[in-house]
């Protein structure tokens, strides 16, 4: 009976793969057939309804076999925010870069720039670490730093874009974060007694992301490094500092 059982589960698995395998043999047909005109129509309707993966298909066809068609530009654009709510980071960045390089005063450019931002922006995010609230400002920074300066390019060049007021407001939340990341690296210098360099982190903090809620902490690292390394006159202007901007500091009562 056992054998029987798994002999029907083997059958209708394989059914289901080749159902699977046919479905997508017919759907590249189409896509390989179609019109640029059906296709964008298809790569439209397929985004309306969230299912960009199917759009990404249509898009790609039509910027590969279409490249100078009546929607080239408007094609990569979709492609770019396509492949940025499909999560893939890789082709995003390389569309974006491509499409700034061959479109350098397209109207929307500045529209690109937010996109490579958030895309960016999205490469640093772990939605399971937000959704567990577990802190991990400790990873590599690399794609927060490329987010910032997107978005800092966007304000500065275009202040007046429609994308710069959220733009601004991002930047404000990667600064707490690279913050957060300099104060990480600096408390495993102290662990392994590099003072030095746990006093340079801190002044990365006060120098790069002035305002930020790790400043005091950058402040009292700095205080302790200083100790440490016998320099009491930059110590004693760290705490100078601190003392102006947090009286309450733990530091201070030590």
């Amino acid at each position: 009976m056992y054998k029987y059982a798994k002999g029907i589960a083997i059958i209708i698995a394989s059914l289901t793969l080749t159902a699977c395998s046919s479905n997508q043999s017919d759907e590249d047909d189409i896509v390989n057939k179609a019109s640029p005109e059906v296709l964008y129509k298809q790569a439209r309707t397929s985004m309306e309804l969230g299912n960009y993966s199917k759009a990404v298909r249509s898009l790609e066809a039509l910027d590969s076999r279409y490249p100078f068609g009546a929607h080239k530009t408007q094609v990569q654009l979709d492609l770019i925010f396509a492949y940025y709510k499909m999560d893939d980071v890789a082709s995003g960045i390389a569309n974006i870069d491509r499409f700034i390089r061959l479109n350098p005063t397209h109207p929307n450019i500045d529209y690109v720039y937010y996109l490579r931002g958030l895309t960016n922006m999205q490469a640093d995010n772990y939605l399971f670490h937000e959704m567990m609230n577990i802190d991990r400002t400790d990873r590599d920074p690399k794609n927060a730093q490329e987010a910032f300066r997107d978005f800092e390019r966007l304000i500065k060049t275009y202040p007046n874009s429609l994308y710069a007021a959220d733009a601004e407001k991002r930047m404000h939340y990667l600064k707490n974060r690279l913050a957060k990341y300099s104060i990480k690296v600096a408390e495993y210098y102290i662990k392994m007694g590099a003072w030095s360099a746990a006093a340079g982190r801190g002044q990365v903090v006060l120098e790069k992301f002035p305002g930020t809620p790790s400043t005091e902490r950058a402040l009292e690292i700095m205080v302790k490094a200083y100790d440490e390394l016998g320099q009491d006159k930059l110590k004693q202007n760290a705490l100078s500092v601190l003392k102006a901007n947090y009286p309450d500091s733990k530091a201070l009562a030590l």
